[in-house]
Parts: structure tokens; sequence; C-alpha cells
């Protein structure tokens, strides 16, 4: 076995964008969201992704803006630090180290206790500073930082958990606490859920389980506190949010509705509905003039004053994927399930959402138990000229229906378009499809749990003047009345393999004649796939039995196996490799080798701490040319794997995180300026005479926002001119490279 450390899981684009509230700078020219272990900075005009501020080295959980410096941005991770950046040229300014490791983290009962602590972060002139100076304001707080508030700019804070509601005053270092009943005579929740505070006044918003929203006045004095109730609702306030002058109030929930309250008019509202999945979060600009809000469906959309949508920042969907992944032919992109209904097309070079297809083509009502259309399968064939899906509902069989539908890629649109709906494909669910790999011939086949498999073909339509296809059935094949399970098509299209229960078949597709049986191993046959280029003879397969096996089908004779738990198994289309996923002591290893040999390429042991079950390889725009034998697996493709929470995973070397690293830094000297045919032409130029500048003197072209004080350089300057006592001048501009470096 071969195993080396130069390869290492990193999280790749399509990270929760939706995980923190975003923050918009104070002219609204930009937008601020975590996203991973980086904090990414969009444009609020193009809702183009400009750049990512990149250091972290752990899941990123809240941002703020410097309240000293609108130009800078705090940031906090996991990782046990707070850094300040520069966000408009992406320049890391400073990092404080607030625990230095998980000792200062209380644990109970294998239960993790939140805190509410405060930090005092040291001024000093180094970058990297331990921030020493904490205090703990509270031990028993939510876990959800939405409930947890700022008010009065600072004055004190508010924090909810359950039914009770603590303000903690910081010049008194005192706390009041208001508690409420479980529930009302009406049988209400009252559960906190959300908390805002009002920018000017004593006034504190709360949101609840039931969908009410309470303003709490007088709360100073704990026996002559009062409040106000507002009721629009139907489900919990997940979110609460003053305007800057405190005009109105805004909230948000799982309606996908956005709720503007006037404050002091508590029957005076307006809304902005259909935004998409639930609102997890609202922020506004400093200026009043834009709103963001945080959806569900990992959106941000930016809304003007005046209530009008002026951009969507759309990610990687995260719900429930039921297709596999895949690669469409045509765009290279990611395509899985997106929104209900839907399947989404996604870069992941430009991390970034393309489009969606809708499959369903119905309206999705958002509410809890209610049985709707899903999209179960999708499959494209190799020149992504058609796209097959499979959408259901019902969880019986009894209550079962679902529809096969071929897409037919337009050029004009540059999308797919609806080209045969069949409605009674099969008696039973389908379980499995896949197109048939040549070019020359595009043929479907599919396995259901009615102990049959389908081909489908194109045919020419009869009835009309017009010379258009659509699908129909051309062949019905069984084996003695089993359940199939799997189906694929060997690399030249020249053989179909169907799997079922414990046996695979052998089938020719030119004349529907099966040729063989393979039911050597023992177990239903969970997985399929043919070995690619010099190793198409092979054929593999997993089993319930916890065995992976290899057949050699000139032979027709068991090649290899080995007691393995493999719960996915992709082959690399653009190589003879392949990916196997193994699920043990609760972890994931993962082993990549080729059918011809039993010996694995590469190992990497514990990838993730969860199971495997959708994988892709994704061909490469440039190929590695590695000549490491660890890692030559990844000079034509790139696999990727999602995992059971969601992450989307890849697999990265050295040399490609130098080649990123140096490109991330000529993106951060360059974003500032548009990339047209304009500056194409003269970048080049523009480049040397930014090397010649940083060769005569750099710190001459230091932005201005970041240098130090300018009384502070004024001194120092002003006395390097002073004679010393040893009669020596000291020069003026190594005093002040001094002074800015440290």
């Amino acid at each position: 076995m071969v195993e080396t450390s130069d390869i290492r899981v990193v999280r790749c684009g399509g990270s929760k964008v939706n995980l923190t509230p975003p923050i918009i700078s104070s002219d609204s020219r930009f937008v601020l969201c975590t996203s991973g272990d980086l904090v990414k900075v969009y444009s609020t005009r193009t809702e183009e992704w400009l750049h990512s501020l990149q250091g972290h080295t752990n899941q990123v959980t809240g941002i703020t803006l410097n309240p000293a410096n609108h130009l800078q941005v705090y940031s906090c991770s996991v990782d046990g630090t707070v850094k300040l950046w520069d966000f408009i040229d992406g320049i890391l300014i400073k990092v404080q180290l607030v625990f230095s490791d998980c000792a200062n983290l209380e644990v109970s009962k294998n239960k993790l206790c939140f805190q509410l602590v405060s930090v005092h972060l040291p001024k000093s002139a180094e970058q990297e500073v331990e921030a020493k100076e904490m205090s703990a304001v509270s031990s028993h707080i939510s876990k959800n930082p939405s409930c947890t508030a700022f008010g009065r700019g600072g004055e004190y804070i508010a924090f909810a958990r359950h039914l009770q509601l603590n303000v903690y005053f910081f010049r008194k270092q005192k706390t009041y606490s208001f508690s409420l009943k479980a529930t009302d005579k009406k049988g209400a929740k009252n559960a906190f859920t959300c908390i805002a505070c009002h920018p000017t006044d004593d006034c504190i918003a709360t949101g609840h389980e039931d969908g009410k929203i309470r303003l709490w006045r007088n709360f100073i004095h704990k026996k002559e506190y009062t409040y106000s109730t507002q009721h629009w609702h139907h489900n919990a306030v997940n979110t609460l949010c003053f305007t800057p002058e405190g005009t109105h109030l805004l909230s948000g929930g799982i309606e996908s509705v956005l709720v503007q309250w006037q404050y002091g008019a508590d029957n005076r509202k307006e809304f902005l509905p259909r935004l998409g999945g639930s609102i997890l979060h609202i922020s506004a600009s400093s200026d009043g003039q834009l709103f963001c809000t945080s959806h569900s469906d990992n959106k941000i959309t930016v809304i003007e004053s005046s209530f009008k949508v002026c951009g969507v920042i759309q990610g990687l969907v995260k719900d429930a994927v039921l297709t596999d992944l895949m690669i469409d032919p045509r765009s290279k992109a990611l395509v899985l399930n997106g929104k209900p209904g839907h399947l989404q097309f996604y870069s992941l070079l430009r991390d970034k959402h393309l489009y969606n297809l809708d499959i369903v083509q119905q309206e999705y009502i958002y509410e809890a138990g209610l049985d709707q259309f899903e999209v179960v399968k999708a499959a494209f064939d190799i020149k992504g000229s058609w796209l097959a899906t499979v959408e259901e509902r019902g969880k019986k069989s009894s209550d079962l229906e679902f529809f096969l539908k071929l897409w037919a890629f337009d050029e004009r649109t540059q999308s797919f378009v609806l080209n045969t709906t069949i409605t009674a494909a099969h008696t039973d669910r389908i379980i499995s499809m896949c197109f048939s790999s040549s070019e020359e011939t595009t043929m479907l086949v599919t396995a259901a749990e009615d102990s049959q498999f389908k081909a489908w073909c194109q045919g020419a339509d009869a009835d009309t003047q017009q010379d258009q296809n659509f699908w129909s059935c051309d062949f019905v094949g069984s084996y003695h009345k089993l359940n199939p399970t799997n189906c694929s098509f060997s690399a030249d299209s020249s053989l179909l393999a169907v799997s079922f229960q414990e046996v695979i078949t052998i089938w020719s597709p030119d004349t529907w004649e099966m040729l063989t049986t393979l039911c050597q191993p023992p177990g239903v046959i969970r997985d399929l796939c043919f070995g690619r280029l010099s190793c198409s003879k092979y054929l593999l397969g997993t089993t319930t039995k916890n065995l992976l096996c290899c057949w050699n089908l000139l032979t027709c004779e068991l090649e290899w196996s080995t007691s393995v738990d493999v719960s996915k198994l992709q082959p690399d289309p653009f190589s003879e490799n392949v990916a196997a996923f193994s699920y043990q002591s609760k972890h994931t290893d993962l082993f990549v080798f080729k059918p011809s040999e039993p010996r694995p390429l590469f190992t990497n042991k514990n990838v993730c701490s969860e199971k495997v079950h959708r994988a892709v390889f994704v061909p490469r725009e440039e190929p590695l040319n590695s000549c490491d034998e660890s890692t030559q697996w990844l000079n034509r493709s790139q696999l990727y794997f999602l995992t059971q929470n969601m992450d989307l995973l890849t697999f990265s070397t050295a040399t490609e995180e130098d080649r990123m690293l140096s490109s991330s830094k000529q993106l951060v000297i360059d974003d500032s300026v548009a990339v047209t045919p304009f500056y194409l032409l003269l970048g080049k130029h523009r480049q040397q005479q930014q090397k010649l500048n940083t060769q005569s003197h750099p710190l001459l072209h230091t932005p201005a926002h970041v240098l130090p004080a300018a009384s502070v350089l004024c001194s120092m300057f002003v006395n390097s001119f002073l004679i010393s006592n040893t009669g020596v001048q000291q020069d003026p501009l190594r005093y002040f490279v001094h002074i800015w470096l440290t």
C-alpha cells in the first residue's frame, strides 16, 4: 500500500454561506459572508465573488465590521483566533489568539456548555497577539447566536435561553432576568428564538416559537418591565433586525417572507414574499439603503430599502441529495439536487451557482409533512445532449407516483428542454438507470423493482411533418423474476451488465442476447461498474457481504476479491483508476486502485468520520503531470465526495496549493481593477510597473488605511532629524521602515 501526506483532504467550493448573518460594507458596495474556513467578499452590484480572506484553519463562525475603521473586518473561528482584515485588499492585519487549546472549553456530561465571554483585544504593533484578559458574562446561554444581541452601542447585551431573557449591563456588571411561562392560555409556545435591540431606544425585540414578536421596555427595573406583542408569522420567528435609524423592525421565518414592521405603529407592516428558502438571518447596511437575507437554500438576497430585490448570491444548495453527483459534459458543472423539484448546475472552478433546471414544474409548498414530488434519479449521456430524470412521490408502493422524463439540450437557449414524458415506464420504483457510452447511438436503460429492466431509444415521429424524435421502449429484459439492483454499460457500450440480487447478467445491446451470468460471490450486488481504457475487460462489483470483486470478462472468471465494506465505488472515466470508499470503525477510508492490480495505488485513512455515498471524478483543465506514484491518479481528474453532513470535500496536493496561493495573491493585487479587454492589453505593462515600484520604494505604495497613525509617524520622523548624544544622525528612511515593520 502507498500512503503519503502530500495529499490532504480540503474543503472545496460550495461551503455554506448562510451559517452566520452576512454583513454589508458602510458604502453598500460589498457583502461579506462566512464560507467554511474563508470569508468571501461579493459585489452588491454585480453579485460576483471578488476574493476571499484566507488564513483560518477551521470553520469561521462570525464576522463583524471594525467600528474604528469601516474598511476592516473582524472574523472569529473554531481554530481559536480572532483575525483583523483589510477586506478591500484582502490583507491580514492582525491575529488575536483567544483560545490556545481546547482546555478553555467547559465540558459537562459529554455536552458542550456554551458561555458568553468578554474578551479584551490588546493593542500591539505585533501581528500575532495573545488575548489574556477575558471574563465570563454568563455560563448558560443558547447555542443559537441569534439569541444574543448588543444594545445602545454596547452599553448592555441581551441574551435568551429557553423561556428566560437576560440583560447584562457592562458598567453596572449586573444582570436582569425575565421569564415567560411555557404556554399561555391558548397553548402557544413561548420559547425564545431570536433577539434584536433597538439602536437608540431601550427596547428589545424577541421572536418566539409560536411566531409572535414581543417588544420589551423598562427592563432596567425588574418589577416595572412591560412588553407588547405583535403577530404575523404562523411558525417560529428565525431572525429579527432593526434598521439603523430604528424606524422599522425586520423579521423572517419559514414562510420565506420578509416582514417590515413600522416601529411605534403595531399594525403597519410591509411584505416581500417568495424569496426562496426559509429566512435564517437579516442584516442591514449602516446607511439603511440595503438589506440582506440569508436563506436555508444557501442563498443570500440583496434587497433595496424600497423592498425591491436587486441581487441574489446563490451558493451550493445542500439539502437532501437523492441523485448521484454528476458532471455536465458540456459545461463541466457539478449537477445534483438543488431546491425542491430542481437540479442545480454549479461551477466548481468559479465556485458559483450557474442555474437551476425545473424538473417537477410544480409550485413547491413549504409545509412540513406534505408529500410532494422529488427528483430521485438523473443521468447525462456521454455528449451532454440528453438528460434523463426520474421524479416520484409517495413513500409506500401503493401510493407511489413517478415519471421518467427525457430532456434535450437546446443550443439556442443553452439549456435543457423537456422532450418526452413517460408516465408508465415501470410498474414499480426505478432504482437504477444509465446511458450508453457510445457517441454513435444513444440508449437509456432503466431498472426497477418490478423485476424488469428496459432499454429506451429514439424513434422518428410519423404523425408529424417535423423531423422530431421521441423516446420509446426498445427492449424489456428480466431474469427469473428477480429484482434488478444495478445496471452499467461497458466503456465501448458493447456490453450491458445488469445485476439481479446475487447474480450479474451480461447482455449484448445489439442483439439483446444474454451472453453469460456471474454468480460466484455471496451477497446482493450493491454497486457495479466496468473498468476503463486498458482495464475495460474487467467488471467490478460490491456486495452486502462486504466483498469487493473483480471479474475478467474474457475468461468469465473471478480475477480477485477482497473483504472490505465499500460504501461507494467510483470509476474515473478518464483513466483506469477506481476509487473505493470504505466505512469502518466510525470513519471512512479511501482506496484508489486499478482493476488489473489488486495492490492499491493510494490509500488515505480516516478521510472523514461519516459514510460517503456520493462521489464524482471531475476532469482537469490542465493536467498535473505529477511523477510521484501516490499522486499520479490525480493527474487527469480530481475526486470530489459528499459526506452525510453535506460537506463537499476533495483531495489537494502541495503543488496545487502553491499554484492556487500564487493565483490568489495575484487576484488580491488586481481585484480593484475591472477585467476588461483594455486591461488585458495593458496588464503586462502594469505588472512590470508594479515590479519597478516595489523595487524602489515599496512602503510608499502601502494603502493609507493600514498604516500607523500619522501622529506616530510624524513624531518619529521629526525625532530622526535630531542629533543624538553620539553626534551621529539617524537615517530617516531606515527608521520609518523599522516603525512600519513593528
